[in-house]
């Protein structure tokens, strides 16, 4: 049972919002606490026991949301509600940032009394928060500023959450009767300095997009369930046939919601190799960084980017390139811009760094981050084989898309 939430400002000192949610009152001397505790160490576990209460925390977009209890609970517990709520905020407010939560403050704090009950979670759907609590809109808050209504809290309880599919209307009615399914993966690679690929996995989700009249009933087949691990499912998928089969059969909620995610370990390849050589003497540096495709995915990779960040003792750089933009950011980070890689030649970056005086060698060598997009394939070998409805008066319109983009993709030089 959680006790209390606290949504602290990026810098841990402002406590942004405070949601009490048992009859003990959890002080905010925790919160302090837990900053001073995240600043003495180099890494803060997601549970931490403090010296009066177990501490469950998740950071997003600079927002930590810091969750307290005096008894024991499953960690899980608290860290699945904690992320459920980034994802209802996300979903409500459009974006996450500290910003959104003060101009939107009666409605994080409406959605916290919703969510949870007594300590207990309780609705976390949103298509059902939504009919409960109505998402910010220009005309609500002209409405708040002309009349004074501070509260967007329907009177009328929704029929779902009586009956026994709580993520779905019991007489809901849809002139589209379409459904989508969407694969998403993000790839993460580590590669180093030798160009040994030392880390590769995927973690991907499955979306669906669904408006459908009644009540329908989906089953999705997929064509190699055997190469997922850490599967977790949206509550409105049935346990059962997915233990005995791996079929995901379930009840959708009207609208997008995310179906599953999983993760694709131990990966032998990568779609595109970074190539990146420094060689240093006598006080400059030569840079060299060359791109190019190491295994075809059979799809055009797009949004191709590399960006890293000169070590402090280099005090100046000239860096150019063959194939797309080459940008300076803050704190010397440089941007390389390459987008869809010509079929002529191999994108190439290079240039001269000139370090600090009185070095003479570089010690400290940047680490090169790549950003990809690559639509219509899922590297991971997942495929969509079947999908098949039930309680549907008219056969709906289907359509399957994937995607894939970089994650953590770094190489080291």
């Amino acid at each position: 049972m959680l006790q209390c939430i606290f949504l602290l400002s990026d810098s841990g000192r402002e406590v942004m919002l405070e949601k009490q949610m048992s009859g003990h009152r959890v002080d905010r001397s925790i919160c302090t606490w837990f900053w001073d505790h995240a600043l003495s160490h180099s890494e803060v576990l997601p549970v931490t026991a403090s010296p009066t209460h177990y501490l469950f925390h998740v950071v997003r977009e600079g927002i930590t949301f810091l969750a307290c209890t005096q008894v024991e609970m499953a960690p899980l517990l608290a860290i699945e509600f904690l992320c459920r709520v980034v994802d209802v905020l996300t979903d409500y407010l459009g974006a996450l940032n500290e910003d959104l939560i003060k101009d939107n403050f009666v409605i994080v704090y409406e959605l916290l009394d919703e969510m949870m009950d007594n300590g207990f979670p309780l609705t976390t759907e949103p298509n059902i928060l939504r009919e409960m609590i109505t998402p910010p809109n220009i005309v609500s808050k002209m409405l708040s500023v002309v009349m004074g209504k501070s509260s967007n809290m329907s009177t009328v309880l929704p029929d779902a959450t009586t009956s026994s599919v709580p993520w779905r209307k019991t007489d809901l009615k849809s002139a589209a009767n379409e459904v989508y399914v969407d694969i998403i993966e993000e790839m993460d690679a580590v590669i180093t300095r030798e160009g040994v690929l030392s880390k590769c996995e995927i973690y991907g989700e499955i979306q669906v997009n669904s408006h459908l009249p009644g009540l329908p009933d989906l089953t999705i087949s997929l064509a190699n369930p055997a190469i997922l691990n850490d599967v977790r499912f949206h509550p409105c998928v049935r346990f059962r046939p997915w233990e005995s089969h791996q079929i995901l059969s379930f009840v959708p909620p009207d609208g997008q919601f995310k179906l599953m995610c999983y993760r694709v370990k131990n990966l032998k390849s990568t779609p595109i190799y970074v190539k990146p050589q420094l060689t240093s003497n006598s006080g400059s540096c030569r840079l060299n960084v060359l791109v190019g495709i190491r295994n075809d995915p059979g799809k055009s990779i797009d949004n191709l980017s590399v960006e890293f960040q000169l070590p402090p003792c280099v005090s100046s750089a000239e860096l150019t390139t063959n194939h797309g933009t080459v940008n300076v950011l803050a704190d010397k980070k440089w941007s390389w811009m390459i987008g869809r890689i010509p079929k002529d030649k191999s994108p190439s970056l290079s240039g001269d760094l000139i370090l600090e005086a009185g070095l003479e060698r570089l010690h400290v060598f940047p680490v090169f981050k790549v950003g990809f997009k690559i639509m219509g394939v899922a590297l991971s070998g997942m495929k969509i084989d079947k999908l098949e409805l039930k309680n549907v008066p008219s056969p709906p319109y289907k359509g399957f898309r994937a995607l894939t983009r970089a994650g953590e993709y770094q190489i080291r030089s």
